[in-house]
């Protein structure tokens, strides 16, 4: 897909997307820094609750429903899927009359880094943009409970604005590289980050398990930083009339924190960076698992027929 306003010289246009829903303050923050320096046409195509980690996951079965809302500056839509219909619907010329240059998804309660772009909705909403030929960012700010403010999503924002600018620039130079989006990570200090660092994407990933509760409240509530908030005004909710004396109740929890064994996205993001990661939609394996299953699997069947016998 191409749109040919950047190409002729006209405002280029942005459309954001997100996981946190249309009314996260990491979205808003995002939408209100694009609009105020007028240099974009900023459309926003958002889910109408929050969908962390959902990961890729799209609506088939059913329609989805779309209202329009209200965000100063921008022509803003809430949709009833996920961040991967929002960007496959924002970026159709279905509910938008052109496709959007770039598609930007964030800014995320919470970072993205490791294996945990797996399980993001908000590295989704940019793989599927990207996915359909349209170049992406997702963005993560580091949020850190009792330390982190709703102001450092605008600090944020503001902190991207020389890569968006950036990718605009070589899109318009037709420069751009088409095999990659990128995966932004801010650092919890934003207003004394250490500056951008080109990173690779790392295994780090939070181990959790079950545990089995008695009712809603227990437990807390999982939040989109995939931190565990023991607060009981932000417990779980749970439609318990759905359920009777025979159903068990189950909770995650957190088991153990991320593990950095190398230098990577989640290690540079801890070193006060911020990341900016390339990523794909391949899943490649390691070199060395490849080639031993090279030599396996022609055996494979000859094993099998040895066995019979």
């Amino acid at each position: 897909m191409e749109n040919n306003s950047i190409i002729s010289g006209d405002k280029p246009t942005v459309m954001v997307t997100n996981d946190d829903g249309i009314e996260g303050p990491g979205l808003l923050a995002l939408v209100q820094v694009l609009v105020s320096t007028r240099r974009y046409n900023v459309l926003v195509c958002a889910p109408d609750t929050e969908q962390s980690a959902v990961s890729h996951c799209i609506t088939w079965r059913h329609p989805i429903a779309v209202k329009q809302v209200h965000i100063d500056g921008a022509t803003a839509y809430a949709v009833s899927g996920s961040p991967a219909d929002c960007a496959s619907l924002g970026i159709s010329k279905t509910l938008f009359p052109s496709v959007p240059d770039l598609v930007i998804s964030g800014i995320n309660m919470g970072s993205n880094c490791g294996y945990h772009v797996v399980y993001s909705g908000t590295v989704a909403g940019a793989r599927e943009a990207f996915l359909n030929g349209v170049p992406a960012i997702s963005v993560s700010y580091d949020w850190v409970g009792a330390k982190s403010s709703i102001n450092d999503f605008t600090l944020s924002a503001e902190a991207c604005l020389p890569i968006i600018n950036g990718v605009l620039a070589e899109l318009r130079n037709k420069t751009y590289p088409p095999n990659c989006f990128l995966n932004i990570d801010l650092p919890a200090n934003i207003a004394n980050h250490k500056g951008y660092k080109l990173t690779k994407q790392g295994k780090s990933l939070i181990k959790m398990g079950w545990r089995q509760v008695t009712s809603d409240k227990a437990g807390g509530k999982m939040l989109s930083t995939m931190v565990m908030e023991t607060d009981s005004t932000a417990s779980t909710e749970i439609n318990t009339s759905a359920t009777s004396a025979e159903h068990l109740l189950f909770t995650r929890e957190i088991r153990s924190g991320p593990v950095d064994e190398d230098d990577n996205d989640h290690r540079s993001l801890q070193e006060g960076y911020i990341t900016v990661t390339p990523l794909g939609a391949l899943s490649n394996v390691e070199i060395d698992c490849h080639a031993y299953l090279k030599e396996w699997l022609p055996n494979v069947a000859e094993r099998l027929s040895a066995s019979a016998l």
